[in-house]
């Protein structure tokens, strides 16, 4: 039986992003961050956008900016998130 790992992400105003559950941290710049969680592909993309802090061991993950959209895979779900 395989271990089913949870993945957190959290945004706080102003700014400020947290995720569990991340393997690696792939790219990052100002206005894109990629990381890897469980085998996907994660984009954040915003403005400003710096990488806070990152521990391999624990999988956790900050970043701070201004956060226009995260993309899971090919899906954008942050525009599922607020879809009304």
């Amino acid at each position: 039986m395989q271990e089913i790992k949870q993945s957190v992400l959290t945004i706080e105003q102003p700014g400020k992003l947290t995720m569990s559950g991340v393997t690696s941290v792939d790219n990052f710049g100002p206005t894109s961050i990629v990381l890897t969680v469980q085998g996907k592909r994660v984009t954040i993309a915003g403005a400003g956008l710096k990488v806070l802090s990152f521990s391999e061991g624990s999988g956790n993950f900050s970043a701070s900016g201004e956060v226009r959209s995260v993309r899971y895979g090919a899906k954008n779900a942050l525009g599922k998130l607020f879809r009304a």
